[in-house]
């Protein structure tokens, strides 16, 4: 199928006279004839359902609609895109081991590898996105368990370079993750260009309608975990609290990493989607190939005006022309990139914080990839404990302007973004 299909009829084939739309199994739990029975699924010898916290058919569904549309072997859902990075990597690292990050992604993400895991032992070094190959080569240790990074940074809207961060991570023998969240597999499958494990927030564009918070890992089933056994014991010896399975013995390249990251992390976190939620994505889903284009048609047309107005500083969007990034980004984004654009307003933060003032359609929100147009100021909102100098240092100066372009008329949201603008002279 191609993945306009893949959006609508992936994960999921009604048989004669079942329900078109997945079904919400909303139950935690699901009985068994026999002990016997439900002993095969604890021993992960059989196949099927016994408690929601580990797994629901219709989170399974969605999920193997989201590995059909990245070109992975398996998938699973969370309850947020923070959980879904968190469980990537730590499925494969722990205690004393060290991982290689971008330094530009999104700042959740940062704090989770830079405070709360670092609390849990695990070390990580952050290099740029521009980095060159020696010095990417530099940042690898002989503990490192994962490289990690952003395709397109929130909301920095760096690019990262994923063939050439693929190419290192594999000589080094370790994994390549990638958050595919702002481009989505409609514009971009970080898989072909070398990745090997794919997140997401499912919060953003999959879902596109601002309603449900979620997250979800897809595994290429490409990395060989067997030919670097020294370093992934987890997944290549058993396992001794479940039962002393080797998950990569039972369940081969392609199912392993999702497999252990279900039946081991889930099990103990408890991070889960519910259901419910599950399938509001999904109807988010359906849509992600038709959303996608016009985000970045209305988008691309934006930025156009935006670099032209004599009250905007600079832009940023990898769709421009003579954008830092708009090189890598035709390579690896052919048919473009997403809907969100960074602007600086001239007068900085008083012209800025006018500018908010006057937005008619633009919604002022912390949220981004929504169906509405959303605008963020984050020196007056998510950012309004540090100073300017703070600001600056921290990469998010007073005059910036954070502006999610959504699937309004492209007219009215330049007519809304020139009257606000000319407010701010």
């Amino acid at each position: 199928m191609e993945i306009e299909t893949k959006c609508l009829h992936a994960g999921y084939t009604p048989k004669s006279g079942e329900p078109r739309q997945i079904p919400i199994i909303q139950s935690t739990t699901f009985p068994y004839a026999t002990s016997e029975e439900m002993g095969k699924l604890f021993d992960l010898e059989a196949e099927g359902y016994f408690y929601t916290r580990l797994q629901n058919p219709t989170n399974d569904y969605v999920a193997a609609k989201i590995a059909a549309l990245e070109g992975g072997t398996a998938g699973m859902l969370t309850s947020s895109g923070q959980a879904a990075n968190f469980y990537a990597v730590f499925n494969i690292a722990s205690c004393g081991d060290h991982v290689i990050s971008s330094s530009s992604i999104y700042g959740g993400t940062y704090n989770l590898f830079a405070v709360t895991m670092k609390k849990m032992g695990i070390e990580f070094t952050f290099v740029s996105p521009d980095c060159t190959e020696e010095e990417l080569n530099a940042a690898f240790k002989p503990n490192t368990k994962a490289v990690f990074g952003e395709t397109i940074a929130n909301p920095a809207l760096t690019v990262l370079n994923i063939p050439l961060f693929a190419k290192v991570a594999h000589e080094h023998g370790v994994p390549l993750i990638i958050d595919n969240t702002f481009p989505t597999p409609i514009n971009c499958r970080p898989i072909e260009w070398g990745a090997d494990i794919v997140t997401h927030s499912t919060t953003k564009y999959m879902d596109g309608h601002a309603a449900t918070v979620g997250g979800a890992i897809v595994d290429a089933g490409k990395f060989d975990w067997n030919a670097h056994a020294d370093k992934f014991p987890g997944l290549t010896t058993p396992d001794a609290s479940y039962h002393g399975v080797t998950y990569t013995e039972r369940f081969g390249l392609g199912g392993a990493f999702i497999t252990k990251a279900t039946a081991q992390l889930m099990r103990d976190f408890g991070s889960i989607q519910s259901p419910h939620n599950a399938y509001l994505l999904n109807l988010g889903l359906e849509s992600l190939a038709v959303r996608m284009p016009k985000y970045v048609e209305n988008a691309q047309k934006v930025a156009e005006f935006l670099a032209a107005n004599e009250q905007v500083t600079w832009v940023t969007y990898p769709g421009l022309k003579g954008d830092k990034y708009y090189e890598i980004a035709q390579k690896i984004m052919p048919n473009g990139t997403c809907g969100v654009i960074s602007f600086g307003v001239k007068g900085g933060r008083p012209a800025a914080e006018t500018f908010m003032k006057h937005l008619r359609l633009g919604s002022i929100e912390t949220h981004v990839a929504d169906a509405v147009t959303c605008v963020l100021h984050p020196a007056s909102a998510t950012h309004r404990q540090m100073n300017d100098a703070e600001l600056v240092a921290a990469g998010v100066g007073p005059d910036l302007i954070r502006l999610s372009v959504g699937l309004e008329n492209v007219d009215e949201i330049i007519a809304d973004l020139a009257q606000a603008l000319e407010a701010t002279k």
